[in-house]
């Protein structure tokens, strides 16, 4: 089961992440939220990161968890 988040207008995100490569040639691990799952779903959040939510549109997003 996929990591979920409803947020304030009542919608349900399913958290994904995939590791992408930059112009660089560096590779590096992003994560999104999608409202409906796909392969690329994760279980959980990330550790020491944390959701919060666009207040204008109410997308969540995930943010560096503060110490």
């Amino acid at each position: 089961m996929a990591y979920s988040h409803k947020n304030s207008k009542g919608q349900t995100y399913f958290l994904h992440g995939k590791m992408v490569t930059l112009r660089g040639g560096r590779k590096q691990q992003i994560y999104y939220f999608a409202r409906e799952e796909k392969k690329d779903a994760l279980e959980g959040l990330p550790e020491g990161y944390q959701v919060v939510e666009n207040k204008r549109t109410g997308l969540p997003m995930l943010r560096k968890a503060k110490k």
